[in-house]
C-alpha cells in the first residue's frame, strides 16, 4: 500500500497538466477530467486510511522514497513521502472537500469560457497542498509550499479581465512571499544545526539544541505560518483574495491554504515544545487574529467577505490552540477539521445565494432569501450553527475543547487565552447571526434596487439576455452545486460527535503530536455553559439589531470602530504609510546615498587621478632642455638629503 501514496499527488498533477497543455479539444469533458482525478486522489486516500487503520497506532506511518534529488557529500535531499496520521487527516480533509468543491465547480463555472483551465489550477491546487502535507522533510515540504502559493495566484486572479482580481492576486503572491522567507530562513537553520531537514532526525535532535537557535526557528516557522494562514501581521490579502470565483474562495479558506499554517506548526511541535518563547510568540498571534478578523466580520457587508474574516478568527483559535503546546495540538487540528466542513459550505452556501442574484454579494440587498433557496438555506443555516458552536454541532465540540485547553494552560497566561476565546465565541455568534439575517430573514430588499453589478463575471446567462440592471430573480442552484452543499452540511452536523466521542479523535492524533490534559481551573462543564452562554448573547444583539428592524440598503455611517473594521482595521493604510511609502523613502535614501557618497567617493578618486594624471603629462613635454633641467633638479635634491643625513 505505501507505493500507492506518491499517486496521491501524481493523480490531480497529471489531471493539471493533461488540462492546462491538451487545448481546446478538452473543452467538452475537462472538468469532469479534473473532477474525476480528484476524487480518485479521494479514493486512494481511503485506501491508504483503512490500510493505516489495521496497524497498531504507534507503528502506523508509512514512508515511501521516490528518488534522491541531490545526494553528494554532506547534503541529501530527497523526494521522499510519510503519511502518518497527522499527515493522513490532512489528506482525507484536502481530497474529500476538494472533490466537492470541483463538483459544485462544474454547475457554477458552467458557462465559463475558461472552464477547463480552471479546473487545471485546481487540479495544481490539490497536487502542491498534497505534497506539502506529505513530505517527509521540510525541503520537499517548502516545494508544496511554494506551488500551493503559485496555485492560489492563478485562481484568486482567474478572472484577471477585473483590475481588482489582478491586483488581489498579486497581493496575495507578494505578502505570502514574505512569509516564505521565514520558511526558507528556518530550513537553512536547521541545515546548519542539524545537518539535515528530514522530520525524524530535526524534531529528535531537538533535546540536544539550544534554546536560542530553536527560538529563531520557531519564529522563522510561525513568519511562514503567518503568511500563508493569514494571521497578523500578514493578513491582508485574505479579504481580497474574495475576488476570485466563490469554488476558490472555499478551497483556499476551508480546506486547504490558510490551513498550511496550523499544519507547520503541529509538525514541528517538538521546536516550539522546546522555545518557550517561539510558543508564546504563536499563542499571542493566534489571540490576537482571532479577535482582529472577528471584528472585521462585523462590519463587512459582502457576504464572501464577512466569511473571509470570520476564517482569519477562526484559523486564530487554530493557531492559539497549537500555540498551547501538546495541550491543544490535538484541538487544533479537530476544529481544523470540523472547520473544513462548515466553513466550505458556508462559501458554497454564498456563492449558491450569488448564483440565484445576479453575482450580487452586497447582504443589505438580500433579505427574505429562505423561501426562494430552501437548500441553500438549509445548508448555509446548519453551518451558521456549527460555526457559532451550536451544542451538539461539529463547531461547539472543536470550539469547546479549545477554548477549555486555553484556561488550562494554567495562570493568569490561562486566564487571558480563556476570556479572549471566550470573547471571540461571543463575536463570531453576533457576526454570523448578522449574516443569516441580513441574507436569509427580513424584507426582500432585493426588489428597492438593480443588483447586478457591471464588473461581476456571471455563473448565469450572459446580462444581455436580461437586462443588466434587471431585477434579480432568486432559485436554488442545480443539484451540481447543491448535493455538494448537502455532503458538507452533514460533516458541519455529526463530524464533531464522531471526533469527541470516547475521546477517538485525540487517541488517533495523540501518537505523533502528543497529548496533555493540563490542568484547567474551571471544570469542563462551566466552560461549556459559559460558551452557550456568549453564543446567546452574541445571537441576541445581533437579532437586536438586524432582526428586530428594517435594514437600510445602504449601510449608515456607523461608529469610528465600525468605519475602521471595514477597511480591514486600516491594515491596508498601516501596510502603505509604514513599508510602502517607508520602502519609497528608503530606497530614495539609499539611491541619494549612492550617488552622493558611493558614486562621489568612487567618481572623486578617478577625478582626482584624472587631474594628477594630466599635470604630470604636462612634464613629457619632448625638450632636452627640459628634461636637463629635471635631472638636474632631482641630482641636487639627493645631494641635499645625504649631506642632511650625514649631518643628522
Amino acid at each position: 500500500m505505501e507505493n500507492l501514496i506518491g499517486w496521491l499527488v501524481a493523480a490531480p498533477l497529471l489531471g493539471a497538466a493533461v488540462l492546462l497543455c491538451g487545448g481546446k479539444r478538452l473543452d467538452r469533458l475537462g472538468h469532469w477530467l479534473g473532477t474525476l482525478l480528484a476524487a480518485a486522489s479521494f479514493v486512494i486516500g481511503v485506501l491508504l486510511f483503512v490500510d493505516m487503520l489495521g496497524e497498531d497506532e504507534h507503528h502506523r506511518a508509512m514512508h515511501q522514497h521516490l528518488f534522491s534529488w541531490i545526494p553528494v557529500s554532506g547534503f541529501q535531499a530527497d523526494v521522499a513521502f510519510q503519511l502518518d496520521q497527522l499527515s493522513m487527516t490532512f489528506v482525507l480533509l484536502i481530497t474529500g472537500v476538494g472533490t466537492l468543491i470541483h463538483i459544485y465547480s462544474v454547475g457554477y463555472m458552467e458557462h465559463d469560457d475558461r472552464r477547463r483551465r480552471f479546473f487545471g489550477y485546481l487540479n495544481l491546487f490539490l497536487a502542491a497542498m498534497l505534497l506539502l502535507v506529505i513530505a517527509d522533510n521540510y525541503l520537499l515540504l517548502y516545494v508544496g509550499w511554494e506551488g500551493v502559493g503559485l496555485a492560489s495566484y492563478l485562481l484568486i486572479g482567474f478572472w484577471q479581465h477585473k483590475p481588482s482580481a489582478a491586483t488581489a492576486a498579486k497581493k496575495a503572491f507578494l505578502v505570502n512571499r514574505v512569509g516564505d522567507v521565514g520558511l526558507s530562513i528556518a530550513i537553512m537553520l536547521m541545515f546548519t544545526t542539524f545537518g539535515t531537514f528530514t522530520f525524524g532526525p530535526v524534531l529528535e535532535a531537538t533535546g540536544e539544541t539550544g534554546e536560542g537557535k530553536l527560538t529563531a526557528i520557531g519564529l522563522m516557522l510561525l513568519l511562514a505560518a503567518c503568511g500563508k494562514s493569514a494571521q497578523v501581521p500578514l493578513q491582508s490579502w485574505l479579504g481580497d483574495a474574495m475576488e476570485g470565483p466563490t469554488p476558490v474562495s472555499a478551497l483556499i479558506h476551508a480546506a486547504t491554504m490558510v490551513t498550511a499554517g496550523v499544519y507547520l506548526i503541529t509538525r514541528s511541535g517538538a521546536i516550539f515544545n522546546a522555545a518557550p518563547d517561539a510558543q508564546t510568540a504563536v499563542v499571542t498571534v493566534g489571540a490576537v487574529t482571532l479577535i482582529f478578523g472577528a471584528i472585521v466580520g462585523c462590519a463587512k457587508d459582502d457576504i464572501k467577505k464577512a466569511l473571509a474574516g470570520s476564517t482569519m478568527s477562526q484559523i486564530g483559535y487554530m493557531i492559539l490552540a497549537a500555540g498551547l503546546g501538546p495541550i491543544g495540538y490535538v484541538f487544533a487540528i479537530m476544529h481544523l477539521v470540523t472547520h473544513g466542513f462548515f466553513k466550505a459550505g458556508l462559501f458554497l452556501g454564498a456563492g449558491s445565494v450569488m448564483h440565484g442574484m445576479n453575482d450580487e454579494v452586497d447582504m443589505r440587498k438580500y433579505g427574505g432569501l429562505r423561501t426562494y433557496m430552501p437548500i441553500t438555506f438549509i445548508t448555509f443555516g446548519l453551518g451558521y450553527l456549527a460555526i457559532i458552536g451550536f451544542p451538539g454541532l461539529s463547531g461547539f465540540f472543536s470550539k469547546d475543547k479549545i477554548i477549555e485547553a486555553a484556561f488550562a494552560k494554567g495562570g493568569t497566561e490561562g486566564w487571558i487565552l480563556g476570556g479572549t476565546a471566550l470573547l471571540g465565541a461571543a463575536i463570531t455568534a453576533y457576526y454570523m447571526t448578522r449574516v443569516m439575517l441580513l441574507t436569509f430573514f427580513g424584507e426582500e430588499r432585493w426588489r428597492k434596487t438593480a443588483t447586478r453589478s457591471p464588473e461581476a463575471p456571471s455563473a448565469e446567462p450572459a446580462a444581455e439576455t436580461r437586462g443588466e440592471h434587471a431585477e434579480p430573480h432568486p432559485h436554488e442552484s442545480p443539484k451540481s452545486m447543491t448535493i455538494p452543499m448537502i455532503v458538507l452540511a452533514f460533516g458541519s452536523v455529526f463530524a464533531g460527535g464522531l471526533f469527541s466521542v470516547g475521546d477517538r479523535f485525540v487517541h488517533w492524533l495523540e501518537p505523533v503530536t502528543g497529548h496533555d490534559h493540563g490542568d484547567s481551573p474551571l471544570s469542563a462543564t462551566t466552560v461549556t455553559l459559559s460558551t452557550v452562554a456568549v453564543l446567546v448573547v452574541g445571537v441576541a444583539l445581533a437579532w437586536a439589531q438586524y432582526g428586530r428592524k428594517p435594514v437600510p440598503v445602504v449601510a449608515p455611517r456607523g461608529s469610528l470602530l465600525t468605519r475602521a473594521a471595514r477597511r480591514d482595521l486600516l491594515q491596508d493604510d498601516f501596510n502603505h504609510v509604514v513599508l510602502v511609502r517607508g520602502g519609497e523613502h528608503l530606497t530614495r535614501s539609499l539611491v541619494y546615498v549612492d550617488h552622493k557618497l558611493v558614486d562621489g567617493v568612487v567618481n572623486g578618486t578617478a577625478a582626482s587621478v584624472g587631474g594628477l594624471s594630466g599635470r604630470l603629462r604636462r612634464l613629457q613635454n619632448g625638450y632636452a632642455r627640459s628634461y636637463a633641467v629635471s635631472m638636474f633638479g632631482g641630482t641636487a635634491v639627493l645631494i641635499a638629503a645625504t649631506l642632511l643625513m650625514r649631518a643628522v
